[in-house]
């Protein structure tokens, strides 16, 4: 079916009228992803869920009355990198394992062979012992994590930490051309720019089929880095439990006849965040350097809907979207969502209308794209009005689900400062959190829900 037939559906037989950006995006969506039955089968119920989102129902969004009194201050980008030089651990490889026909970021990412054998980044790894890594016994429960269930799955980690300007670790490069910054190698332990002090702590989750050194993300965990944060990531390995194309990931029915394992793959991610600060938090490198009252997350894509799984969020659970909680980390004080998955109009991530999300208080922040139609910012904001905390919205127009390279400054500006403000506890942070309209320079950006932090004024009835 093509687009003029899509309109005709919704313009004359179901006499739909268009008046708003937010609303018009939302059927853009759907007149090019829905069947000609599924449009009219869904339509009225897609649009109550949509309306209220603009609305700001079953919560608020904070957005009712911003047009007036809203944030107004345009405020200068951070400088990138911070004022910290970078160091991480040790993940060396042999390049040359890697099969033929294949690169390395198969490995990296868990994606299998052609032959459909199964691939990790354990495979490719010279010095496993000095490698940071973390083995995750998943629950008894084959409804959350199918064939998973009741087993040990591994997963290497990746630390990177604010480092000694003079250290003497040269760059791991990488076959991809990016690098490793000042990798440890063997046993030698972290070296500190300030081996006295304890450093504030950032869970990184990845996007779905990713990893910490594939594609920018080596360049995010680099950046929190320079500005004083221990980063952990969990190289998730998403296709060893689901190899869904990405593609897919905005075809609501691919996702419904693969959900087992698609459970699983969700539901492990924030076990293996959780165990990596066990990790960090235990081990005798890196215990005594860490502040335990200091941890805060980010996470790009599916990695935003890992953080709020973290903070207690219910997960679709079943096609009647139901949900099940999959656990609660208190530890995390904060986090940041970066084009962050919050599912699709017909298959929300968090339950039925995200009702799943109801109960969360973990301050989050969202940056969302206004062109991503694999994480519609629709869905987004109507997940964002129902959680019960500190939370904001910020759009990016124009961004599809990508790092928009131009919107740089402006994504590591917003999420430096709510860091700041809810993990490291600085007031100076919030207050400019409370006026922050959008950062100079860069790419489009926008407040959608404004900042109701304990120093703002806007807070939600």
């Amino acid at each position: 079916m093509n687009f003029d037939e899509r309109s005709r559906i919704l313009n004359t037989e179901v006499g739909l009228i268009i008046d708003s950006p937010e609303l018009e995006m939302a059927i853009s969506w759907m007149r090019w992803t829905l069947t000609p039955a599924a449009l009219r089968a869904t339509l009225l119920v897609a649009l109550s869920v949509m309306t209220l989102a603009v609305a700001g129902c079953g919560g608020g969004n904070g957005s009712d009355s911003s047009a007036a009194s809203g944030p107004s201050v345009v405020v200068p980008p951070l400088p990138l990198p911070g004022p910290y030089a970078v160091a991480c651990s040790n993940v060396a490889q042999d390049f040359g394992r890697v099969a033929a026909g294949e690169d390395a970021t198969a490995y990296w990412e868990g994606s299998p062979s052609p032959t459909g054998a199964p691939q990790y980044v354990t495979d490719l790894l010279v010095d496993p012992a000095d490698t940071l890594s973390v083995t995750v016994t998943a629950p008894n429960d084959s409804s959350l994590y199918g064939e998973f269930a009741g087993k040990q799955v591994a997963f290497v980690v990746l630390a990177c930490y604010p480092t000694d300007p003079n250290n003497p670790q040269p760059d791991y490069p990488l076959p991809t051309g990016r690098f490793v910054p000042h990798m440890q190698t063997g046993a030698d332990p972290p070296l500190f720019a300030d081996a006295q002090a304890r450093y504030p702590v950032l869970a990184f989750s990845h996007g779905y089929g990713g990893s910490p050194i594939s594609n920018d993300y080596i360049q995010a965990l680099s950046v929190f880095a320079s500005y004083g944060y221990i980063v952990a990531a969990p190289f998730h390995g998403d296709p060893r439990f689901s190899n869904l194309k990405i593609d897919d990931l905005s075809d609501a029915a691919t996702l419904l006849a693969h959900l087992t394992d698609f459970l699983a793959l969700q539901t492990l991610r924030p076990l293996s965040v959780s165990a990596a600060l066990d990790l960090m938090l235990a081990h005798p490198q890196w215990r005594d350097h860490v502040d335990p009252a200091r941890i805060g997350g980010f996470g790009a894509s599916m990695g935003g809907e890992t953080m709020l799984l973290l903070g207690g969020a219910g997960l679709t659970s079943s096609l009647g979207l139901a949900w099940s909680q999959i656990t609660v980390d208190p530890r995390i004080k904060a986090a940041v969502g970066y084009v962050p998955y919050f599912g699709e109009p017909l298959l929300p991530a968090f339950g039925r209308d995200e009702h799943g999300l109801d109960n969360v208080t973990l301050p989050y922040l969202a940056i969302s794209g206004t062109a991503d139609t694999t994480a519609p910012i629709i869905v987004t904001e109507q997940g964002m009005a129902r959680l019960s905390g500190v939370r904001e919205l910020v759009a990016l127009t124009g961004v599809k689900h990508r790092f928009d390279v131009a919107s740089t400054n402006d994504i590591y500006t917003w999420t430096l400062t709510f860091l700041d403000a809810e993990v490291r506890d600085n007031p100076a942070a919030r207050q400019q959190l409370a006026t922050m309209a959008s950062v100079a320079g860069g790419g489009d950006d926008r407040v959608v829900i404004p900042y109701n932090g304990p120093d703002s004024m806007r807070r939600r009835d």
